[in-house]
């Protein structure tokens, strides 16, 4: 590995120049959406935890100077939130089941020198997942936020997909094409709307994603692109790691598409109750100022933090507990969705 985010070639002459696409993660943002849990039934002898957990990733990304919107369900829900974080974090009250607002939130393109909101069907992560307000979520944050929204004719979440602000995508086998999502199309059709509705040009197609995710292995709990062709990917660590295989397959993949690779630790095996969690350092969230890394307890947890610092030198980034907020089948970069700044 040769490149850095901070020495590989500046947005101005890549993403910024490439219109009706969805921008990288690292592009200057207004602020971040982020979901509050509210839902016991969801988080079963977790919920208390994961609220705190949630608002500890709010209010740093609040503190490091970035708006925050943080969405609540109801008075209650509210009031819990307000106990929780600083007065620079906003609340807003929706109508929403699951916070994962990576999937359900608005997916915003740069048009020229307008910015539009894409809206793709959802289906509760191939009928897994049904609540009430998720459908609807999306569109209701970017009429609010001022965007045209554009509906589109096919199911996608956002974190089954992650760009690097060149027309390149990343992508799983095992999310993409699953037949609970687009039984219809085929690898090239789906090509083709990748191409279209969020200007993706080149697909990197990964084989499976982490065992036991929820969401039938979304990229974002596998593999994120930290800069143009620059894919970081965790190693394993252990002998016992659960994902080592999916780990290998991955790199050999990126490796014969051209991509260049930086390897972040694995947190190793996960378990709780005996079952394999899908815990991931690459679940990171990118804000205009912080990264945030979500850690689980785990010996690795200080070695994942800080080969993800290493990748942005131009931000700080901080670790922060997410084993309560895993218990409901996410991460920290599940939970928001930025909105772009023009």
């Amino acid at each position: 590995m040769t490149v850095t985010a901070a020495e590989a070639p500046p947005l101005d002459g890549v993403g910024r120049l490439m219109n009706n696409m969805m921008p990288p993660e690292w592009a200057p943002q207004d602020w971040l959406w982020i979901g509050f849990p509210h839902a016991e039934e969801e988080w079963p002898g977790f919920l208390q935890l994961a609220q705190e957990q949630i608002a500890g990733f709010a209010n740093a990304v609040a503190e490091s100077g970035q708006q925050v919107r943080l969405l609540v369900r109801n008075a209650a829900n509210e009031a819990r939130a307000r106990e929780l974080v600083s007065a620079d974090v906003t609340l807003e009250r929706r109508v929403y089941g699951d916070i994962w607002l990576r999937d359900t939130g608005p997916l915003v393109l740069r048009d020229g020198s307008a910015s539009k909101a894409m809206r793709f069907g959802f289906n509760g992560w191939g009928g897994k997942y049904l609540m009430p307000g998720d459908q609807m979520i999306g569109a209701e944050l970017a009429r609010d936020a001022g965007l045209e929204v554009a509906t589109v004719d096919w199911v996608l979440e956002g974190g089954a997909v992650d760009g690097d602000g060149t027309g390149l995508v990343a992508t799983t086998e095992q999310c993409l094409l699953n037949p609970n999502r687009n039984p219809a199309l085929s690898r090239a059709d789906i090509e083709k709307r990748l191409a279209r509705d969020l200007g993706f040009t080149r697909v990197l197609w990964l084989g499976s994603g982490l065992i036991n995710d929820h969401t039938d292995g979304h990229v974002d709990n596998l593999a994120r692109f930290v800069a143009p062709n620059l894919l970081t990917l965790p190693r394993a660590t252990g002998a016992d790691d659960p994902n080592a295989d999916t780990y290998d397959d991955a790199k050999a993949r990126a490796e014969a598409f051209g991509v260049q690779i930086a390897e972040i630790p694995s947190p190793g095996r996960i378990e709780r109750d005996g079952r394999i969690e899908p815990a991931s350092y690459a679940n990171f969230a990118i804000t205009s100022n912080l990264v945030v890394v979500p850690t689980f307890g785990s010996p690795h947890d200080a070695d994942g933090v800080a080969a993800i610092a290493a990748l942005f030198p131009d931000r700080d980034t901080v670790g922060l507990p997410a084993d309560a907020v895993l218990a409901g089948g996410g991460g920290f970069h599940c939970a928001s969705q930025q909105m772009p700044a023009l």
